[in-house]
């Protein structure tokens, strides 16, 4: 159905929803009962079980309809939730699908669809913000992101392109914000993008019916508007053409436009792709730290040095090195036995036996009362021992 809401090529929707899904299904259907199993605990005769949390409700996204909607929908309503779908409004025929096969194959009783959306991270924060009040658990997804590059290949250069143009035109939130580059390879880089594009999405992009068009009007103007900055617009080196019409953008490539722009302070969100040159591809770990905190880090290197320097001084929710988007990572978890685990409270239950007992655990407190404690969690039973027998002095270190 995103092929009738945004315009996608049946095999991108399949690669990125159907495909996952039903891969998501068949685990949770081969490992339910093994996940909803008690799990030992460390203490004697205790154990964890998992109960529901009870109701929960999953806000869908209009760019991977189906997907988010069963982050929440398979592990929480197999847990035994109570679910409550609420679709989005700018993905109509979506939409309706899913609430038409949710009527027609699912209790309506333990799940239920309703239409709205939150699509933004502008939203997300007043979601959050409101569940806060009532103390309500949340997982969000939000977007944002870097890719350090030191890598020219025509596979990095692959994976790149579908990644951000040929995952939804850019509308995903794990898709690539910007590339950062040394400056030397910046030319060679930009000719791979060039030459990519021309064979993934045709001489024609419009006409090749290989990438998505825009969800709707205000977002193609939220989008346009960002190249209306005349410092932006000279710093497009390949297209920058739009069909308001057809809500179709070709994908556009900038060089160093200024980092006080919009289009480097927020989330993009479309099929526009910066490049922001660096005199040293290390300084591209100030140059994350220094933005909001992104939720996955591309970095394309062999370099083992860079990658221990990445991965430890860099905060993001995830990383990936070498490719993009085959991972998903947000706030909180929430995919495959994440979701189980996300919408399950692991109750503890413990069972202890009547006939022996922890006589030093009740007043009234003696003088050797202390150190009975200490050797008890430090689980140093012959101190206790010695205790008893009138050695009562804690040996000093």
């Amino acid at each position: 159905m995103s092929t009738h809401d945004l315009g996608k090529h049946p095999a991108e929707s399949f690669r990125d929803e159907a495909g996952p899904l039903i891969k998501s299904t068949n685990l949770a259907l081969k490992c339910l009962k093994k996940w909803m199993s008690p799990k030992k605990a460390k203490l004697p005769l205790a154990a964890l079980i998992p109960e529901p949390l009870g109701l929960i409700l999953v806000i869908s996204s209009w760019n991977f309809p189906f997907g988010t909607y069963w982050g929440g929908c398979g592990g929480g309503g197999g847990g035994g939730d109570t679910v409550v779908l609420k679709t989005s409004e700018l993905a109509t025929a979506s939409s309706a699908t899913l609430a038409r096969l949710i009527r027609g194959n699912m209790d309506t009783a333990a799940i239920r669809a309703l239409t709205a959306g939150v699509d933004s991270t502008r939203a997300a924060r007043r979601a959050m913000a409101a569940a806060t009040e009532n103390l309500t658990p949340v997982v969000l997804e939000l977007g944002g992101n870097a890719l350090p590059s030191s890598i020219l290949l025509p596979t990095a250069t692959n994976r790149i392109l579908s990644a951000k143009f040929g995952t939804c035109a850019g509308q995903a939130c794990v898709g690539i914000n910007c590339i950062l580059v040394h400056d030397k390879f910046c030319s060679t880089m930009v000719q791979l993008l060039k030459d990519g594009i021309k064979t993934m999405f045709g001489e024609n992009p419009r006409e090749s019916k290989t990438i998505s068009r825009i969800i709707n009007d205000q977002h193609f103007s939220r989008l346009s508007k960002l190249l209306d900055d005349p410092r932006v617009k000279k710093s497009v080196v390949h297209g920058g053409s739009f069909d308001r019409g057809n809500l179709f953008i070709e994908p556009t490539i900038l060089v160093d436009p200024p980092l006080d722009a919009v289009i480097m302070t927020d989330e993009i969100f479309g099929p526009l792709l910066p490049i922001i040159t660096l005199k040293h591809i290390k300084e591209s770990v100030d140059f994350i730290n220094s933005s909001p905190k992104p939720l996955a880090i591309y970095a394309f290197t062999d370099d083992k040095k860079l990658r221990k320097k990445i991965e430890k001084e860099t905060s993001s929710g995830s990383i990936l090195f070498n490719d993009a988007i085959i991972q998903l990572r947000g706030f909180g978890r929430y995919h495959r036995k994440f979701t189980f685990d996300t919408f399950s409270h692991e109750k503890a239950i413990a069972t202890r036996s009547l006939l022996l007992d922890i006589w030093f655990r009740y007043p009234q407190w003696k003088d050797n009362s202390i150190n009975l404690f200490r050797a008890g969690y430090l689980y140093n039973y012959i101190r206790i021992v010695l205790i008893v027998l009138g050695f009562n002095k804690w040996p000093r270190k």
